[in-house]
């Protein structure tokens, strides 16, 4: 093995090690959520995660959980797809994880597709969640397809737009304008910047909780 080589390897392991923990992150979240276990659940995120802006905290963050599943669901059960992860330093990284889940909302059975973006720190050797961002892209019982504008279709609310889309710009570029396939292929994006290219610098949306 090339010597430069030899002496990458510990970072490398840590690289491959950090992956697999972060998945297992979103794993965790999921289950915990859906099995109600409110202690599990606030404690992949760090002891100071913001709740709102007046509060800080997984006291706080507990209370919030129990509230919104105690209130809006009977049962739920979260599906995890595909999982970009990219580095920005080793203790820092961010990702998008794709989600369909399902919901016992009273007397309907509501389905939903969204994905998070997520920011992860790793404090004292463990990853925990900074941030999750959800974007929606619709809900709907599993009877009435959400097709048409504003597919977010809650029982009880009126319907509203979800965030699917809004955190990269290709999307409303990709309809609002004619395809320029005569164009040059952009390059590839650089290693560890594949979500950062899809955002070409576009802020978060603000995104309704449901």
């Amino acid at each position: 093995m090339p010597e430069a080589a030899a002496s990458d390897l510990p970072l490398r392991i840590d690289r491959l090690e950090s992956i697999d923990e972060i998945r297992q992150l979103a794993a965790k979240y999921s289950l915990a959520l859906d099995m109600r276990d409110a202690d599990a659940w606030v404690n992949l995120f760090p002891a100071d995660v913001r709740v709102n802006e007046n509060e800080t905290g997984r006291g706080p963050l507990r209370r919030w959980f129990d509230e919104t599943m105690r209130e809006q669901f009977s049962g739920t059960s979260h599906h995890i797809g595909g999982h970009i992860i990219e580095f920005v330093d080793r203790d820092n990284a961010q990702g998008v994880l794709y989600s369909k889940n399902e919901h016992e909302a009273g007397a309907e059975w509501v389905i939903m597709q969204m994905m998070y973006f997520d920011r992860y720190e790793r404090i004292g050797g463990r990853w925990y969640f900074r941030r999750r961002l959800p974007l929606y892209w619709y809900a709907s019982d599993i009877n009435k397809p959400p097709v048409g504008d504003r597919k977010m279709r809650w029982p009880g609310r009126e319907p509203y737009d979800g965030s699917f889309h809004d955190l990269f710009p290709s999307w409303e570029e990709f309809w609002s304008k004619d395809p320029r396939l005569d164009a040059p292929v952009a390059p590839p994006a650089p290693l560890e910047k594949f979500i950062e290219t899809m955002r070409r610098g576009k802020k978060p949306p603000s995104v309704r909780v449901r």
